[in-house]
């Protein structure tokens, strides 16, 4: 069985963790032959991983790593560096690797493996073959031209992932409908490992909504569903209205635009005019106070019933998958439609 800090390791970097913060393993195991022999088979043979990080990301995080083994090595007699590890560090630095600016315009693979938030050290004994994955192609620094950002899977998607993780029978057997998609992480979750009856993604941004063909295909999803639908459009008489028995519905880091909410709090009034019982979750990144504060108060206005989640994510050190740093605060919320009137 591998070691779990390994395993750790192996996880960050395939979800192109930021190097500065990795969890590097410590010198008693990069000194082992058997253990760079595991670093390189899992982290940069590409014969046997074909979805591999970006070669510059790969030569960012195998540079110090051949420095750290270095540092390791008590007795170069005994030890040494693995000529595959060195061969691969050669190739890269001597590859015509693109600049930053052409690197931002090119997609990645990013691999996120799905397991709830527990214990620290739970989750660590999985080999990679049991770790239940999803893999999307993203171009992480990229904004287009009408301001979206949803080439990346944003910390919120995360968070919120996270929490139906520990709490999947709230999509399992479920249709589901996902606003401002992005990649489409949340809708693929969902249908790969949650459980989901029926998925349909959305996005307001058509080169959005192509680009998640590729990732269902990524993971194996030919049966979900992708649509353009732009928030604050009467929903009557179109796709949505034909096809909308949905459950519920979710979305992730989709109120951070202050001139967006008011159209997305109409979308889901009306989405609760043609669906009374749909349950609604929403995460949010709070960047800025006052910006969330005016998702809620549409909210509130609209007399929508809203539960804030008591959920927050693990300290970095010990998240286990889904990596994301927790600096900026996060809200989650269960939203219902407004309460039914009764009749005597």
């Amino acid at each position: 069985m591998m070691d779990p800090q390994l395993v750790l390791f192996r996880r960050q970097y395939l979800q192109l963790f930021e190097p500065d913060f990795l969890a590097w393993p410590p010198k008693q195991l990069l000194r082992d032959a058997d253990v760079q022999a595991w670093l390189y088979a899992n982290l940069f043979n590409s014969d046997k991983n074909p979805r591999l990080p970006p070669e510059r990301y790969q030569l960012r995080v195998l540079k110090p790593l051949v420095k750290k083994i270095e540092q390791a090595i008590e007795d170069p007699e005994e030890d040494e560096i693995s000529d595959s590890l060195m061969t691969h560090l050669s190739t890269l630095i001597t590859s015509d690797l693109p600049s930053e600016s052409q690197a931002v315009q090119q997609k990645s693979y990013v691999t996120f493996v799905c397991l709830p938030p527990t214990s620290p050290q739970q989750n660590l004994h999985l080999t990679p073959s049991e770790e239940p994955t999803i893999t999307l192609l993203e171009r992480p620094h990229l904004i287009s031209g009408s301001l979206t950002t949803g080439f990346r899977t944003w910390e919120a998607s995360l968070h919120l992932a996270s929490y139906l993780l520990l709490h999947p029978s709230l999509i399992h057997g479920k249709s589901l409908l996902e606003l401002g998609a992005g990649t489409g992480f949340l809708s693929i979750l969902a249908a790969k490992h949650l459980g989901a009856k029926h998925v349909t993604v959305t996005d307001g941004d058509e080169g959005v909504v192509e680009a998640l063909g590729e990732n269902f295909f990524l993971n194996g999803l030919d049966d979900v569903q992708a649509s353009v639908l732009r928030w604050g459009r009467g929903l009557r008489g179109t796709w949505v209205e034909e096809e909308g028995e949905w459950d519920v519905v979710l979305g992730a880091d989709i109120t951070y635009d202050k001139q967006a909410i008011s159209a997305l709090v109409a979308t889901l009034r009306m989405l609760f005019e043609l669906r009374p019982s749909l349950l609604v979750l929403i995460a949010g990144t709070v960047r800025n106070v006052e910006t969330f504060g005016t998702f809620t108060h549409a909210c509130e206005r609209n007399n929508f019933q809203m539960t804030e989640i008591d959920f927050q994510p693990r300290p970095i050190r010990e998240q286990t998958a889904l990596f994301y740093a927790k600096a900026v605060p996060f809200k989650t919320f269960m939203i219902r439609g407004p309460p039914t009137e009764t009749v005597d």
